[in-house]
């Protein structure tokens, strides 16, 4: 009897206790109504600067900006006093076959800065806008000309300047061509590009994980091109059925190497500007078990620079070739026990003798300098402080330019260091650090100018002219003051930066409220997640306003996100790299241990109502959580996810965990396919059909994994969205609809 009437008085208890909830939620609801449509239907604006070249001398800059009658014009502004100047005005855009204005992508300018290379009717190579038509418009004689007029339309890429500035090269259909300018006589300088044969440009790894696109170099003295050759016959063929532009099905295929199959076979040779046979560099190595990921010419003369990665992406050679001869000699080898990056921004110093080179062999990523000859290796900057990235070199004044944050990974400054002399690895301080956020740099060629880029996460970004190297301000470029007023007339509450300390490191993270915040309650808290070594989540500079996860806020939300061990932060190498041979796991325990950690920090996390939500590497991260963590996360959402680490790339892939032969046990550990038995909560899967990056394989062996083990879950499938889930007439508002009635479903909004 006891027992019965306390059963009966708890039930009477959660009854009351869920009016209670209901009646507050349905006020809440109310009351938020009218913001939750506001941030629906109002982005903040911000103006930007984009296309920005500098001039030779550095005391000015050149961008395009819409003219009067509706066309393009390119305009100067000098840097000390922003006195404008039309370059070239849009009555010179004007296509003489249609009478209408040239669409402007992008352009460039060769080194006289007096012919112009115009990028227009482009189209997208997977995920980025390569392929196109080119004009040239020459301002000492005004004329407008197509190039490559006997080519496909919108087949061109890369087409860049020689040197000299008598020649643009380019590449159509996997062949590189040059033009002469004078006579428009086109070379075929390749001539065994096919489907196979991928010549001046890359197959999809390469582009995708180096970032490799634009694949051929013209030499200094304009009469060699360098280039890189792909094979990609023996590699994987991945197939993407394409099932609703026709009334049959079609099939796209290509080349994707997944971890531990048969990479392509790429090489690099020279070969001269007019055409000819080639000549391959003797690279020693096997070229489907090593990377060719960076090469350039040194500046001023014949010679080459290489770097040759393994496979396992923790050495990289630098290797030095010269044109005339195949030959070639490793000058400096860098080594890392887990993985090495690739070096983007060498630098050359005192006529050739030195470059400079980032690594994070002191434990942190530090500059150096390397002497050619010997190979010797000398620190330009020193102490416990990672380089974020070189901005600048003054080779006249002997001062190198970087961003680095020392004291706060969420944020980013700029420092310069003495190249030579006394003050050799001392950094100075140049940004104004009462400005606690993110500073960035687009600096002049002769660094004593810099379009200064700053931002956090309440502050729109705010654009001067500084002069360097006092860091003056010249003047405010865009002060964004609308958008600054826009973000301040909601009347949110500022996204709250913590620190979470736990077992070995200090993990940040941010917290974003509703405006009627009542700390007496408990909230749902929803995470957002990354956690691949890829990129931050929790950075202190502006994001539009936050205003997707302000919209969740406001249905009655707290919305987190945390920063897990591996990833890409100025914290150090253990910090980075600690979690090499099993992506995923250590950072699944982080985040765990993290929404724990806060929960005990802040009494109004309700702990029983944990949401978790990501894309791509964070939709693999939910999966973890989801699967590992039943008693933390009672929902998800996983987008574009990784189900098994194997069926994702090579470069990627083998650069964190080795090969699955080599480390199938980190590889088991770190998939979460592995995991699905243990899903008890409510959890929605989402992917595109036509995902070249992540594929859709991906979605279908985790369905037949958690049918296996007779787990109920949601989906939603988009035809041939690709990774971004973008594509397609109402893709975009159709997820978010659905996943916002998931959320209020299976994880009711409301504090209680």
């Amino acid at each position: 009897m006891h027992k019965h009437n306390n059963t009966f008085l708890n039930t009477m208890k959660k009854i009351l206790c869920l009016v209670l909830v209901l009646t507050y939620m349905v006020g809440y609801s109310q009351e938020n109504k009218k913001m939750r449509s506001l941030l629906s239907s109002y982005p903040i604006q911000t103006k930007s600067m984009s296309s920005i070249k500098w001039t030779v001398d550095g005391d000015g800059f050149t961008t395009y900006e819409k003219g009067k009658n509706g066309g393009i014009e390119i305009v100067r502004y000098e840097a000390k006093n922003n006195e404008r100047s039309v370059v070239i005005a849009e009555d010179m855009f004007i296509n003489p076959k249609t009478g209408k204005h040239i669409g402007v992508r992008s352009f460039n300018w060769d080194d006289s800065n007096t012919k112009l290379l115009i990028f227009t009717n482009t189209k997208k190579v997977w995920r980025y806008h390569t392929k196109g038509d080119y004009w040239l418009l020459d301002t000492k004689t005004n004329k407008l000309q197509q190039l490559g007029i006997t080519m496909p339309e919108s087949e061109m890429m890369f087409a860049k300047f020689s040197p000299d500035g008598t020649k643009v090269g380019y590449v159509v259909n996997n062949n590189i061509y040059v033009e002469e300018l004078a006579t428009n006589k086109i070379t075929k300088v390749t001539n065994d590009g096919s489907d196979s044969i991928v010549n001046g440009t890359f197959d999809w790894v390469y582009e995708e994980e180096f970032a490799c696109r634009d694949g051929f170099r013209f030499s200094p003295d304009s009469k060699s091109i360098a280039y890189w050759q792909s094979n990609t016959e023996g590699t994987g063929v991945f197939n993407i059925i394409n099932n609703v532009d026709s009334l049959y099905s079609f099939v796209t295929p290509f080349p994707y190497p997944k971890a531990g199959t048969t990479n392509s076979d790429v090489k690099i040779g020279y070969v001269s500007s007019e055409g000819g046979n080639t000549t391959w560099l003797d690279i020693k190595g096997d070229p489907r078990n090593n990377y060719l990921p960076r090469m350039e010419f040194v500046p001023n003369s014949n010679e080459i620079i290489i770097q040759q990665m393994n496979r396992k992406q923790n050495t990289n050679n630098v290797i030095i070739a010269e044109i005339g001869t195949k030959d070639v000699k490793i000058i400096f080898t860098d080594k890392d026990a887990a993985w090495l990056e690739t070096n983007d921004n060498i630098q050359w110093l005192k006529d050739n003798k030195y470059f400079t080179w980032e690594s994070d062999r002191s434990g942190w990523r530090q500059l150096y300098m390397i002497e050619k000859a010997t190979g010797e290796i000398t620190p330009i900057t020193q102490g416990e402080f990672d380089i974020i990235s070189q901005v600048g070199l003054d080779k006249k004044n002997g001062y190198v330019y970087y961003l680095a944050s020392p004291e706060s990974p969420i944020e980013q400054y700029l420092y310069r260091t003495e190249l030579f002399g006394k003050n050799k690895n001392k950094k100075e301080l140049l940004s104004d650090n009462s400005l606690v956020g993110h500073h960035n740099y687009n600096m002049s060629s002769n660094c004593k100018w810099a379009i200064h880029n700053f931002s956090n996460a309440t502050t729109p970004n705010q654009i001067s002219m500084i002069s360097l190297p006092k860091n003056k301000v010249v003047r405010v470029i865009e002060s964004n003051q609308k958008a600054k007023e826009q973000y301040q007339a909601l009347g949110m509450i500022d996204k709250e930066f913590v620190k979470i300390e736990l077992k070995d490191f200090i993990h940040d993270a941010w917290i974003i409220k509703p405006t009627n915040f009542d700390i007496t309650r408990k909230y749902p808290v929803i995470v957002y997640v990354y956690g691949e070594p890829a990129t931050s989540t929790v950075q202190n500079r502006w994001t539009g306003g936050d205003l997707s996860y302000r919209q969740l806020a406001e249905m009655g939300y707290v919305v987190v996100s945390i920063e897990n061990r591996g990833i890409n932060l100025p914290r150090g190498r253990e910090w980075r790299k600690c979690i090499y041979g099993e992506v995923g796991y250590r950072s699944a325990e982080d985040q765990a241990h993290g929404i724990q950690k806060l929960g005990e920090m802040f009494p109004y996390f309700d702990m029983e109502r944990v949401g978790i939500f990501g894309h791509s590497g964070g939709g693999s991260m939910t999966l973890h959580l989801m699967f590992r963590f039943p008693e933390v996360y009672k929902t998800g959402i996983s987008q574009a996810f990784v189900a098994d680490q194997r069926l994702y790339d090579t470069i990627y892939q083998e650069r964190f965990m080795d090969t699955p032969q080599n480390n199938p046990e980190g590889y088991k550990k770190s998939s979460p396919i592995h995991y699905a038995e243990g899903l008890q909560g409510n959890l929605l899967l989402i992917h595109g059909t036509g995902d070249d990056n992540v594929h859709f394989q991906n979605y279908e062996v985790m369905v037949n994994e958690l049918v296996k083990h007779g787990k109920v879950f949601w989906s939603i499938t988009y035809p041939m969205r690709t990774h971004s889930l973008r594509e397609g007439k109402g893709t975009v508002g159709h997820m978010k609809k659905s996943m916002d009635q998931f959320w209020n479903t299976y994880l009711p909004a409301g504090a209680r």
